[in-house]
């Protein structure tokens, strides 16, 4: 038989109205509380009655996530999405952002959901319309761009890309080129942490060495790694602002004939599994998705509980993990 409210309720010790005000997104609810009720819900594995909830509160129970369907790295991040939100009794649906002629956050803004997750890339020219307009709120998850009027769950970027270019510094490199970021007109976080570390040390970056990465897919790393590793003047370290543009860049630096690490170093960031398992393991930013999702969703729900909550911009914990990509003595 289905568990009910009562019976979390129950389980909580709290009253039905509680666990009501706890799955529906209600804000005012301390985190004690909030904890044990989520703990009864996780463990009586309830799941609230759609139909019903929609007919008494015009709300779906559904939240859409927006990710790059095509690259399995993100499936770590959409399965802790999707256990985050189930423990507050919402469902998942993925809007994918890797169609030729489309934008997953605006496809997820015209789904039948109460809230929006995006966890895709994604540039202020395309965010600004979506948060101006009517409809479900948006929370971005990772290192979207942030804009005053949504919630933002996001390691700090430019911090990471300061300590990893930090350990490469370590590690005795000293031409150290970046790949993922945007060197435009308006510097990108990863860039400006990347400059800070460069400018302790008296250095400069390498000329040329600042290239972009649309998607950040390892195609992406792959071609941008080529331009720069082709050459007796090379980097002798790249910092990529994701791990496939890492593990990208280190199948490129094979085919032009250089060894990881011996004559070129690579870090990225994000710690995906296939970094634990490549060769040369990939030295990484590792990031809590766990959090990242959690608080994600939390600040999803209180928005749609409370519109005109604050807008929180909530930075998650991270840690430079060296590995063979850039220290030869790891094998």
């Amino acid at each position: 038989m289905a568990s009910t409210l009562r019976d979390v309720a129950q389980l909580a010790g709290v009253s039905v109205k509680t666990v009501s005000n706890v799955v529906n997104g209600y804000p005012h609810v301390s985190p004690d509380v909030r904890r044990r009720v989520e703990a009864a819900v996780a463990e009586l594995h309830y799941r609230p009655n759609a139909s019903a909830r929609t007919l008494r509160t015009g709300r779906t129970g559904v939240l859409a996530l927006v990710l790059p369907t095509s690259d399995l790295p993100y499936a770590g991040l959409a399965g802790a999405v999707v256990h985050a939100a189930a423990q507050r009794g919402y469902r998942v649906v993925v809007a994918p952002d890797d169609q030729p002629r489309s934008s997953g956050l605006h496809d997820a803004r015209t789904m039948p959901v109460d809230g929006v997750l995006v966890g895709a890339p994604v540039t202020p020219g395309e965010l600004g319309p979506a948060v101006a307009a009517t409809g479900p709120p948006v929370v971005l998850i990772g290192g979207a761009p942030h804009d005053q009027r949504c919630d933002r769950v996001s390691i700090d970027v430019a911090q990471a890309a300061e300590d990893a270019t930090d350990h490469l510094l370590r590690a005795g490199r000293r031409r150290i080129a970046a790949i993922g970021d945007r060197p435009a007109a308006s510097p990108q976080p990863g860039t400006a942490g990347y400059h800070r570390a460069l400018r302790r040390a008296g250095l400069v970056p390498v000329p040329g060495g600042l290239l972009s990465a649309r998607h950040h897919r390892r195609a992406d790393g792959y071609r941008a790694a080529r331009d720069l590793l082709v050459g007796p003047d090379h980097p002798d370290a790249i910092l990529c602002s994701s791990d496939p543009l890492a593990i990208g860049a280190m199948r490129a630096a094979f085919d032009v004939g250089l060894r990881v690490p011996d004559d070129v170093a690579v870090i990225g960031i994000g710690d995906i599994e296939e970094g634990r398992y490549s060769r040369p393991t990939l030295s990484t930013v590792a990031v809590d998705t766990g959090f990242l999702a959690r608080e994600a969703v939390a600040r999803l729900t209180v928005r749609i509980g409370q519109p005109d909550a604050a807008v929180a911009d909530i930075v998650a914990p991270h840690t430079v993990l060296p590995r063979e990509s850039t220290d030869a003595t790891a094998r």
